[in-house]
C-alpha cells in the first residue's frame, strides 16, 4: 500500500476489500465441561471458498463506523466493531476506520460468519494501519473476542483442541461441498448447556485424525430441538454423509466434483436454501492478503 514520503498512510490509497470465509467443523467431539463452564472439545476446521465480503477505508480522525447495519446488534456490539476497537487500542494507532460489509453468511448457522469477520477485520487493519503485527499477536487478540477467531486469523485448516484455541494445522481432502442452510438461528449456549449433550467422548490422540471419527457430538441435541435442521440431515443423508457444522444449523455433505454437489443441490434447494463451495485448507482470506504483498 501506498505511503507518503514522511511514512504517513496515503489517505486516497488506504483501501482494501477483502473476503471473510465460511468454516465446516469436519468432525467435533466433546470431551467434557470445565470448571469454568467452558467445554474442553477437539475438531477439525476447514474453510470454504465462499464468504462475506468486507471493504475498509482508513479515516484519520480515529472513528470505527461500520455502515453496515446488522437488524437486532447494535454497532458497537457488533464482532467487526469490537475487534476494530480493540486492535486500535492495544496497537495504540490513531487511525479509523469506515466499513461495510456484503453479507451472505447467516448468522447461527455454525459457520463462523461472526469470528471470521473478526478476524478479517484484524488482518485488514494491520494490513491498512500498517502496525507490524505478526499472526500470534492478532490470534491472542482475536481468542478475546471468540474461541473460533484464531483460525480464520492463522488462515489454515487446523485440528483443534481446548476450547478451539489449540491449532496444530492438517490437510484434510478438499471436496465440493454442498451446504444447506436451514432458516433457523441456533444458539451456541443453548447447545452446551443442554443436558442431554454427550460430554464424554474419548480425546483422539493419532494424527491424522482416523476415519469414522468424523461424528458431531452437538448433533443428536440439535436435531432434536430443530426440527428444520432433522429435515435437512435426512434430505441431503439420501446422497451423502450428511453432517452438522459447529452446533448449526447448517449441514453439509462433499461430493468428488462440483458437477455432482450441483447435481444435488437442484434437487434438494427446490424447498430448502444452500450453496455449493469448495473445501479449502488454505483460506481465500490470506491468499488475497498474499497477493497484496
Amino acid at each position: 500500500m501506498a505511503t507518503t514520503q514522511t511514512g504517513a498512510v496515503n489517505m486516497t490509497a488506504a483501501r482494501l476489500t477483502l473476503p471473510s470465509p465460511a468454516k465446516l467443523n469436519l468432525m467435533l467431539h466433546i470431551l467434557g465441561r470445565r470448571a469454568d463452564g467452558y467445554h474442553e472439545l477437539q475438531t477439525i476446521f476447514q474453510f470454504l471458498d465462499y464468504g462475506d465480503e468486507i471493504t475498509f477505508a482508513v479515516r484519520d480522525d480515529g472513528v470505527i463506523h461500520l455502515h453496515t447495519e446488522f437488524e437486532g446488534v447494535p454497532h458497537d456490539s457488533n464482532l467487526i466493531v469490537r475487534a476494530a476497537k480493540k486492535l486500535q487500542e492495544q496497537s495504540g494507532c490513531s487511525l479509523g476506520i469506515d466499513i461495510w460489509i456484503e453479507k451472505i453468511l447467516p448468522m447461527g448457522g455454525g459457520i463462523g460468519g461472526g469470528s471470521s469477520n473478526a478476524a478479517t477485520t484484524l488482518l485488514g487493519l494491520n494490513h491498512l494501519w500498517q502496525l507490524g503485527w505478526d499472526e500470534d499477536q492478532l490470534a491472542a487478540l482475536g481468542l478475546t473476542l471468540g474461541a473460533d477467531v484464531p483460525v480464520f486469523v492463522r488462515g489454515h485448516a487446523a485440528f483443534a483442541e481446548g476450547v478451539g484455541e489449540k491449532l496444530s494445522p492438517v490437510d484434510p481432502e478438499e471436496p465440493w461441498y454442498l451446504v444447506l442452510v436451514p432458516q433457523v438461528s441456533v444458539s451456541t449456549a443453548e447447545i452446551f448447556s443442554d443436558p442431554l449433550l454427550t460430554r464424554n467422548s474419548s480425546p483422539i490422540k493419532v494424527r491424522p485424525v482416523p476415519k469414522g471419527n468424523s461424528r458431531n457430538d452437538c448433533l443428536p441435541v440439535v436435531a432434536r430441538r430443530y426440527p428444520d435442521v432433522r429435515n435437512a440431515l435426512n434430505l441431503l443423508g439420501k446422497f451423502t454423509e450428511a453432517k452438522l457444522t459447529g452446533t448449526g444449523s447448517c449441514v453439509f455433505g462433499g461430493f468428488p466434483s462440483k458437477a455432482e454437489a450441483d447435481k444435488v443441490s437442484a434437487l434438494l434447494t427446490e424447498t430448502l436454501t444452500g450453496f455449493v463451495a469448495k473445501g479449502s485448507n488454505v483460506s481465500m482470506l490470506h491468499r488475497k492478503l498474499q497477493s497484496l504483498l
